[in-house]
């Protein structure tokens, strides 16, 4: 059965929902090709099969909450809704507000049910662990959350720290002096900061120590205390490294380790101290344990098709072996 519906567009400028050029209308309709669907103002006009159109609506509906709840679409966004469960992406997680304004007074929020899920296991855990693919907003949700305990004087300090595998934790090689030589391993930490503190507040902070950023062989020795301490690319560390890394927890301290479990640099055959910490520590109930996935990729649309093309051929490999 047929037929034609018209939806209204209320309290949003069509412009922004729809996007530049039209271009998450157009990604919303390639859903649905047997609808006819068109646009004219504030009116979404649909004609096709009953049950079709239905979907539409739910689904639209969806989208036009999403917009209301964060001002923004994308057409990842789009495709998560889309999912037969995307109604959980509107969940009412208590994580869902606003972490902090970074610069130019940009909400920085936290976008998807597991990035929801880990703002609230950061507020009821002292040391969580958050493992998931590449643009799942791993790091970058947990400096949020470590910059916000900072201005709310939870913590006394920020440290942030990676093994620096890709140059072997052997840096003499490189040109420059030591922190030349572990910038560029350290640069996606200092590229989310860049985006929630003013230029030359962090200068002054980094400074100053009130923010660290370390490659984890200088952790070794260390208690670290009254800190937000994040450990990036966790999946890098060997199993030495990761409990000599959680056990530089000191008191009133917040540990956030991150990692990717499709992204391990160690050489072939040395365990993941990640995936070591996980297995034996999973029956701790205190340390909190958040697996992020596709549905939460928040980069380019096309890094989702690249995760799961991946993902797909490890299985198959994994099949064949």
């Amino acid at each position: 059965m047929t037929g034609k519906r018209t939806l209204e567009i209320q309290g949003i400028n069509p412009a922004e929902l729809f996007g530049v050029n039209d271009v998450n209308f157009r990604h919303l309709k390639s859903f649905y090709p047997k609808l006819k669907v068109t646009a004219r103002g504030h009116q979404v006009n649909i004609s096709g099969d009953e049950e079709d159109m239905d979907e539409f609506e739910n689904k639209f509906d969806l989208v036009i909450k999403h917009f209301l709840k964060y001002s923004s679409l994308t057409e990842n966004n789009i495709d998560n809704l889309m999912l037969s469960d995307g109604i959980t992406m509107l969940s009412n997680d208590n994580g869902s507000e606003t972490i902090i304004h970074g610069n130019r007074g940009t909400k920085i929020k936290a976008r998807t049910v597991n990035q929801r899920k880990l703002v609230q296991s950061v507020n009821t855990h002292d040391m969580v662990f958050a493992v998931g693919p590449a643009g799942t907003g791993k790091t970058y949700t947990a400096v949020a959350l470590a910059v916000r305990a900072l201005k709310a004087k939870e913590v006394k300090r920020i440290v942030l720290t990676r093994p620096a595998v890709e140059a072997g934790e052997n840096l003499g090689f490189l040109p420059g002096d030591l922190k030349e030589k572990l910038d560029p391993y350290l640069m996606p930490l200092y590229d989310a900061l860049r985006d929630m503190i003013p230029a030359e507040k962090l200068s002054d902070m980094l400074e100053f120590g009130i923010i660290e950023i370390a490659p984890l062989a200088f952790m070794r020795g260390r208690t670290l205390d009254n800190a937000f301490v994040i450990l990036d690319e966790a999946q890098n560390t060997t199993t030495m490294q990761m409990k000599m890394f959680l056990t530089r927890m000191g008191m009133t301290a917040k540990f956030v380790i991150t990692g990717d479990m499709s992204q391990v640099d160690l050489p072939h055959r040395q365990r993941s101290g990640l995936s070591y910490a996980l297995d034996i520590l999973k029956d701790v109930d205190e340390i909190g344990v958040i697996r992020l996935g596709q549905s939460d990729v928040i980069r380019h649309r096309l890094v989702k098709r690249i995760v799961a093309a991946f993902d797909s051929a490890e299985d198959a490999e994994r099949k064949n072996q």
